[in-house]
């Protein structure tokens, strides 16, 4: 049955690949994960009971998110279901229960996509093989795509065993990763409580050959995200530059300076500036500048440190050029760390595993992940939690037009957490 689990899962990741959705605008997305699950023995929980709506971080504007149930509407969602998701409220829970004595193992896989235009070169296998996104400016470019059919796969395991299994799994498909703005709602709703063993994980991240797999990741970094928006006054550019206010060179000083911030000593920390946008035109001093603006530390303490030399530097800026400045907070993630238990765990439990052939017993994420709230939450109540890496030989880099995953990881991310979850089960 897993080679089969397998196989449907590489062909489930090709059929998301074709509509991603960026954060809280997932309806389609939402729509066929509930659809498949359906067919199966869980309980299914949509909209409102998934999030709490006012912990969600960074909610697209409401013409952004009607744009996106249109669309869902015309590929084939009926209008009843988008009504249950309004507002933004997408994402899946998934809950089998099998009433007997055993532990609670839950499993996040998210499903959101990425304001990228795909590439349509020879070469890209997307491309080549017809599975491209039909989405205009949207694309799994971060192997989401792999981990919602993952998830897909797990959950036919779990139901074509269930009267074999004891204890009670929870499956959590999750909006808005990408940007940290969804796992702290679903953390806040109660979906985390009183769990024993929390998984998820992320595949490619090591351009490694497919067949490894990392029991553990570090470095998982904390962040912030925020918007800022200089506020100046238009004039003349000729006439009377002296009575403008120009918002975009305050913008491009402070973008400057946050790029100089230093780097602390106990750990590592990041800035970037993703974009910076502002002015009408070439004769016009502008009077409004905006920029996208993340902060990241190895500890949630090296996080803050930076985020607070960025607003120090951002208001600088703006007195500076006499303008104003607002901070717009988008989203957050905490530094997390994984119990080394679970190094024991997938050792155990992957020993016979054929499509195994290297087990780590950690790899270094180097990025943000929004998994980590429901790490710390899990941890907090007495659970374990881990955070697996299942490297990929990567084309392009995540968050590249060009990115796309060897699926031989699929293959290896489906058979590992169907041998945890069997040794869990007999532990």
């Amino acid at each position: 049955m897993i080679k089969e689990l397998q196989k449907f899962a590489v062909d489930t990741r090709r059929k998301f690949h074709t509509f991603p959705e960026v954060g809280f605008t997932e309806f389609i997305t939402t729509f066929e994960i509930y659809q498949f699950l359906q067919s199966l023995s869980f309980e299914l929980y949509i909209g409102k009971e998934v999030l709490e709506s006012k912990e969600r971080y960074g909610v697209p504007k409401a013409e952004e998110i009607a744009a996106s149930k249109k669309r869902a509407i015309a590929y084939g969602v009926p209008e009843a279901f988008t009504e249950k998701l309004d507002g933004g409220h997408t994402g899946v829970i998934a809950v089998l229960d099998t009433e007997k004595k055993g532990p609670h193992i839950a499993m996040r896989y998210d499903i959101d996509g990425l304001p990228i235009i795909e590439s349509e070169e020879s070469g890209h296998i997307p491309f080549d093989e017809g599975f491209l996104s039909q989405h205009s400016k949207e694309m799994h470019a971060c192997g989401h795509d792999g981990h919602i059919s993952i998830g897909l796969a797990v959950a036919k395991y779990l139901d074509a065993h269930k009267d074999e299994l004891t204890g009670k799994f929870t499956i959590i498909f999750q909006p808005a990763e990408e940007g940290l703005r969804g796992a702290n709602s679903i953390v806040q709703k109660g979906w985390l409580d009183n769990v024993d063993y929390f998984m998820s994980g992320h595949l490619g991240i090591n351009s490694l050959q497919t067949g490894s797999v990392a029991a553990t990741a570090d470095q998982l970094l904390a962040s912030t995200k925020f918007d800022v928006t200089f506020k100046g006054k238009s004039a003349h550019a000729g006439v009377e530059p002296n009575e403008g206010k120009n918002a975009l060179t305050a913008a491009a000083t402070a973008l400057l300076q946050l790029n100089a911030t230093p780097r602390h000593r106990d750990g590592t920390t990041r800035i970037n500036v993703g974009r910076l946008s502002g002015g009408s035109g070439r004769n016009v001093i502008a009077d409004e500048a905006v920029m996208m603006v993340e902060t990241r530390g190895e500890t949630t303490e090296l996080n803050q440190y930076m985020y607070e030399k960025a607003v120090r530097v951002i208001e600088a800026a703006a007195m500076m050029h006499d303008v104003k400045a607002s901070i717009q907070f988008m989203g957050q993630g905490l530094g997390s760390k994984c119990d080394k238990e679970w190094i024991q765990i997938v050792k155990e439990a992957c020993k016979n595993n054929s499509d195994v052939k290297e087990i780590f017993d950690v790899l270094p994420l180097k990025a943000s992940e929004d998994a980590s709230y429901m790490i710390d939450h899990v941890q907090k109540n007495g659970g374990l939690a881990t955070y697996m890496i299942f490297p990929s030989l990567l084309p392009a880099g995540h968050h590249h037009p060009k990115f796309d995953i060897n699926e031989d990881a699929i293959w290896t991310a489906v058979s590992v957490y169907i041998d945890i979850i069997n040794y869990l089960q007999n532990k």
